[in-house]
């Protein structure tokens, strides 16, 4: 994710790891409490991801002793980009800038055509991961044979 292109902000990768964590949890409701120990996530980003979560219709809380939070669609039903996008909006940028606005003169040109198409093969892979198949260590094939291969790892 560090690659020069794609940014995942510190809150994003949070909010994934806490939305991973309410996929795993089959009591249902987790406290953020709960979360912030699992995940040692600082409390204050805690609460500001759980909200954007929340107001992305991607997580659901209730107050009181009782109370807690879950996910609002199965596990199955939401991607990694979900979680993205609620937190840090469009994925991919290239220096702040949305790669269809990035133009670059002569012959550079084809540059532009080149992050954008990193930047679907990215979401390609983001959209197809699903929080279930993350808590069930089961990634999709795609996923799969791309970490096969001994240079992704360096």
């Amino acid at each position: 994710m560090h690659n020069g292109v794609m940014r995942l902000s510190a809150r994003a990768d949070y909010a994934l790891r806490a939305a991973i964590e309410l996929a795993a949890a089959s009591s249902g409701h987790v406290t953020a409490d709960q979360l912030a120990r699992a995940q040692q996530i600082p409390g204050k980003f805690l609460e500001t991801i759980l909200t954007q979560l929340r107001r992305a219709g991607l997580v659901r809380s209730q107050r009181g002793p009782d109370g807690g939070f879950w996910l609002a669609r199965p596990a199955a039903e939401i991607s990694l980009a979900d979680i993205i996008r609620a937190i840090d909006g469009q994925l991919l940028g290239v220096r702040g800038e949305r790669p269809e606005n990035v133009t670059y003169p002569g012959v550079a040109e084809p540059l532009q055509q080149v992050w954008i198409a990193l930047r679907a093969n990215e979401r390609a892979v983001l959209e197809q991961v699903t929080l279930a198949d993350i808590v069930s260590r089961n990634l999709p094939d795609m996923v799969r044979h791309l970490t096969e291969n001994p240079s992704a790892w360096v």
